[in-house]
């Protein structure tokens, strides 16, 4: 397998063509979420292939319980804030609910807004054979799809919680029939979320097209994690996240020595001042 790092030769700008390559040379496929400028550029940098702007934006930087009152137009601001720190990175919009599930006509007109007034490279969007449609005339609008099937978090309420999907027969068919049904859509990629590993396995076999997982096993042609759970911002994390550091911790201690040297009268010092 491929250890290619950030500074090792490699396409210029991540595509989604591209990324169907990467699948058929076995090389993994690194994906985050940014919802900033700053972030954006740290992520772009560092090699990230992609990064999304998904309504993960509803739990972490809004402080919603569900990604459900997300809109459409706070997407579009947070995905024109991220462009301007994208210079290799695909760039994915997340659909929010609401901007698609009416009919095809709004998936593709909410894909145009993401990508005119967003300056997103592709979008995303939660769902697999009730949506296949959807993705087809996005698709067909010359905007690149990235599907999402398992564990979809829009869908909350009717999966009554985070549930781990295709358990048993039954769901195990339905996520081989959602990542089909996508796939023959015209989607480029799909995110497989919350499925035993072992599916993820036969369905990252099965698919053309690249699997990119988030608790569902190290089999999958890539993984994507939500910035702030890797980075340690959040007191709760799902139990499949690695935390690679706790800025949480580092940021509450700076805080507190802020408030310490200015309560003190120790910041600033002279050296800090305008002459």
């Amino acid at each position: 397998m491929s250890t290619l790092t950030a500074s090792s030769p490699r396409e210029h700008r991540v595509t989604a063509r591209s990324l169907a390559q990467r699948k058929s040379r076995d090389e993994p496929i690194t994906m985050l979420t940014a919802y900033d400028f700053s972030f954006a550029r740290i992520f772009d940098e560092a090699g990230i292939d992609v990064l999304l702007v998904g309504d993960s934006m509803g739990n972490v930087v809004q402080g919603c319980e569900t990604t459900l009152p997300v809109t459409l137009d706070e997407v579009i601001y947070h995905t024109r804030l991220v462009s301007r720190g994208v210079r290799r990175s695909l760039l994915v919009g997340d659909m929010p609910f609401g901007s698609y599930q009416v009919s095809p006509e709004q998936a593709v007109e909410s894909s145009i807004r993401l990508v005119k007034e967003g300056g997103a490279h592709a979008v995303k969007l939660e769902g697999g054979t009730h949506v296949a449609e959807a993705i087809e005339r996005i698709s067909a609008a010359q905007i690149p799809v990235m599907a999402h099937v398992g564990l979809t978090p829009q869908s909350v309420n009717k999966m009554g919680g985070f549930r781990v999907q295709g358990r048993g027969e039954n769901g195990r068919a339905q996520v081989k029939r959602d990542a089909l049904a996508v796939q023959e859509a015209g989607a480029f990629a799909v995110v497989l979320e919350g499925i035993p590993a072992e599916l993820a396995t036969e369905v990252t076999q099965l698919l053309e097209i690249p699997t990119i997982g988030i608790g569902a096993g190290p089999s999958c042609d890539g993984q994507v994690l939500v910035m702030h759970d890797m980075l340690g911002l959040n007191d709760e994390h799902p139990s499949f996240v690695k935390q690679y550091v706790n800025l949480g911790s580092l940021a509450a201690q700076a805080a507190r020595q802020f408030a310490e040297e200015v309560g003190n009268r120790k910041f600033p010092e002279e050296r800090h001042c305008y002459r």
